[in-house]
């Protein structure tokens, strides 16, 4: 992937992940557009980097991502890459009472939203680049957050098809697979301690520069390559 001069959608961009990607790609001289539900989160990365294009959207709505992209086809049709970040993660229990209710949540955002998402911009003649946000947690799982773990677990096995499927479309499939980062995903203070995600960014951008397409980060990069007894030990520190 060319690092400069492109057009980029990101889903989730205003927060978290999504806004470090918004930010760097914007120093990069990229057109970068943001989509996200909260209408005030939106207008101040809007007040922040007066460039971005914003447009409010949630994902989880078929009806909305049709219409996502359909303005997008008629009001940047030369966007060329797609970056699907937006993601919801729910602490929770299965004895919980709304446990199946969070759960359709995770699945309807996490693993429904970018399939489909995929479908229908591979449609863009201009598309040359798709980036999957999946996460560390899909090699080995966090017991409290049992959903996420499925989807990004789902999303990664996902990419790697689409990856293969996409050859002949001459579209890059890159996955981006960060560890835990210091972001609000979750809950605020969940993730406090954790690496800054400038740091992440920082290091995934050096990757693309090389031309690898698994972009990984501390954790994750242990984890994407570790063994399965390594896994089973890991799993069993994570959940005591």
């Amino acid at each position: 992937m060319k690092l400069t001069n492109n057009k980029i959608l990101i889903t989730g961009g205003a927060s978290g992940i999504g806004l470090g990607l918004t930010e760097r790609f914007i120093q990069e001289n990229n057109t970068v557009i943001i989509c996200g539900r909260r209408e005030a989160i939106l207008k101040e990365v809007k007040n922040k980097f007066p460039t971005v294009i914003t447009k409010e959207c949630d994902l989880s709505v078929e009806k909305e991502r049709i219409d996502l992209y359909n303005w997008v086809a008629e009001n940047h049709s030369d966007l060329n890459v797609l970056v699907n970040n937006a993601g919801i993660q729910n602490w929770m229990s299965i004895s919980d009472t709304d446990f199946y209710q969070k759960a359709t949540n995770e699945i309807n955002t996490n693993v429904i939203a970018p399939v489909h998402l995929t479908t229908l911009f591979i449609n863009l003649k201009s598309l040359d680049t798709i980036i999957n946000v999946t996460s560390g947690l899909a090699f080995v799982q966090l017991s409290k957050v049992p959903a996420y773990c499925a989807t990004k677990a789902f999303f990664h096995s996902f990419t790697l098809s689409l990856r293969h499927m996409l050859k002949s479309k001459n579209i890059e499939v890159i996955e981006m697979i960060p560890p835990a980062l210091n972001t609000d995903l979750g809950g605020k203070g969940i993730h406090d301690g954790q690496p800054e995600v400038s740091d992440f960014v920082n290091a995934v951008f050096q990757q693309m520069k090389e031309g690898k397409t698994e972009l990984t980060f501390g954790f994750s990069e242990i984890m994407s390559k570790a063994a399965p007894d390594v896994i089973h030990e890991t799993f069993n520190k994570m959940n005591p």
